[in-house]
């Protein structure tokens, strides 16, 4: 089983207070939701893709409540646990752009695919449906996928061949039956957030997010 790890440092040491790395989600969404606000939120969102990918988070247009952030939290603790048990998989604790607790779910390209292929392999199907299933029992999640590539070839042929490889992904937990209208973004991207200590193949990587709907966060709301 793959650790789940926290990154949301930013917050934790830039803009409330420092030692909550092992905070879980449940505690964190109290203290984001409480008093971060939408500015702290919109920087927390920077963390996902350096603010070159994709900004995940609901549009929302208000600051979400102390008591619908724990709920949230709590949400996606679920999540991380669940996810955090399949094959193949990294998971991370982040924020999204409302500052409120979400899930990062990274597959490098070898688990998933052939070299300079967008084909799933079988291997990567059954990883992705027991994502699915995660993604269906509660379809007020949203979700993002976005390709990487490594510094090889091209910028285009490298934009193409991730954005394909994320459309394949989208396209398989679909057809696993997560409903369309949860996927608010996928996309490729080339170099972003290469990393020289990481392999070639975690280069290549798919990441899939799973953060709050504005349907998820109204519902948080009304709870006591």
């Amino acid at each position: 089983m793959k650790n789940v790890k926290i990154v949301a440092g930013l917050l934790c040491a830039g803009i409330l207070f420092s030692g909550c790395g092992t905070m879980n989600n449940t505690a964190k969404g109290g203290v984001i939701g409480g008093g971060s606000g939408t500015a702290a939120g919109a920087i927390i969102g920077g963390l996902i893709g350096k603010g070159k990918g994709a900004a995940i988070g609901a549009a929302v247009g208000a600051v979400v409540g102390t008591s619908a952030g724990v709920v949230i939290g709590r949400k996606m603790d679920k999540k991380a646990e669940e996810a955090a048990r399949i094959e193949g998989a990294e998971v991370e604790k982040v924020t999204d752009t409302n500052g409120l607790a979400a899930v990062k779910v990274s597959f490098a390209s070898g688990i998933l695919f052939d070299f300079n292929s967008s084909a799933l392999s079988n291997e990567a199907k059954a990883s992705l449906r027991e994502l699915a299933q995660i993604l269906r029992e509660d379809p007020t999640t949203d979700i993002a996928i976005i390709g990487h590539t490594d510094k090889v070839g091209t910028y285009e042929a490298n934009v193409k061949v991730s954005k394909d490889r994320a459309y394949s992904v989208e396209n398989y937990l679909q057809d696993c039956n997560v409903s369309p209208a949860q996927f608010k973004v996928v996309k490729g991207v080339a170099y972003d957030e290469y990393d020289e200590t990481r392999t070639a193949d975690w280069n290549r990587r798919v990441e899939i997010y799973m953060y709050a709907s504005k349907e998820m966060i109204q519902q948080a709301e009304t709870q006591n």
